[in-house]
């Protein structure tokens, strides 16, 4: 439905766990991928993002990502962070500080760009081993990776070691760090969350009940383990704190203005998050007024 109304690219995420359990579904995001790659024909896609530090070793995420970047040639790009205790935790290991994190990161980075050259590939390093690993499903180009940013460090990276940058809120200083390590010329991609309802009432309302962990404070949202802290957190959480949040409205000007925030703050690609499962109504909204 995104390529018919013609939106021109589209991300997916990568969870173990959703949020909370109201959001129900949160399914292997490689066969979807797999699924999208034969559903559509124009639309591209990417992870948005995966994080290739604990549950998922870097050497599976390039097999991964070659696979679907084959199925959908010039059509996929890979999106990666330093991830959530969320979904990282399931396997029993330890949920590492941020620096670490971000440390780890950068190593799974060398990683899957190692394997993407093609060949016995080998890695001994701080967090990561690799010993005579090679890739034979590999695309004739190998996808752009663009490495989600919330400060100026990982901006850095993903200008020093990715093709791009993904923001979540339209941050001047984030774009600010990415320029000024060698990004100038690269993408940002921003992501602008979105409750379109019939009526403001109702996307306010639809935004509280399926989306509260748009106003968790703080690093809560990369710390919280289960989906039912999160639902704890909620219960402080009231309509007003998700509508600073969230762009609850069915006024065409209002989403125009967020989007517009994100422009101003130099992205130049703007993906669209709609809250809640009238998801053909925004997209009808979406190609009526704002794509049109």
């Amino acid at each position: 439905m995104a390529e018919e109304r013609g939106f021109a690219f589209a991300l997916i995420s990568d969870h173990f766990h959703p949020w909370t359990d109201r959001q129900g579904q949160s399914p292997f995001v490689w066969t979807v991928i797999g699924a999208i790659a034969q559903a559509t024909e124009r639309l591209r896609l990417g992870t948005g993002v995966t994080c290739p530090l604990i549950r998922t070793h870097p050497a599976v995420i390039a097999h991964a990502a070659a696979t679907a970047t084959a199925l959908m040639p010039g059509r996929f790009f890979l999106g990666l962070g330093t991830g959530e205790n969320l979904n990282e935790h399931v396997l029993g290991d330890r949920w590492p500080e941020g620096h670490v994190r971000f440390e780890m990161l950068t190593e799974a980075i060398d990683i899957i760009r190692l394997l993407w050259r093609g060949g016995y590939q080998s890695h001994h390093g701080t967090y990561y081993t690799l010993e005579q690993a090679r890739l034979y499903t590999l695309p004739e180009e190998p996808p752009p990776i663009m490495v989600a940013a919330g400060k100026p460090n990982a901006a850095k990276l993903a200008a020093t070691a990715g093709d791009g940058l993904i923001g979540t809120a339209p941050d001047a200083e984030i774009l600010s760090a990415f320029e000024a390590a060698g990004g100038t010329d690269k993408p940002r991609i921003g992501q602008l969350t979105v409750c379109w309802g019939e009526d403001e009432a109702t996307a306010r309302k639809t935004a509280l009940d399926w989306w509260p962990n748009a106003a968790a404070p703080g690093e809560l949202g990369q710390e919280l383990a289960l989906p039912r802290h999160f639902e704890q957190v909620a219960e402080l959480i009231s309509e007003d704190d998700v509508a600073a949040k969230v762009v609850c409205s069915p006024d065409a000007d209002a989403h125009r203005a967020a989007i517009q925030e994100f422009a101003d703050a130099g992205y130049d690609h703007v993906y669209i998050h709609q809250v809640g499962p009238d998801q053909e109504g925004f997209l009808d909204f979406y190609s009526r007024e704002i794509l049109a």
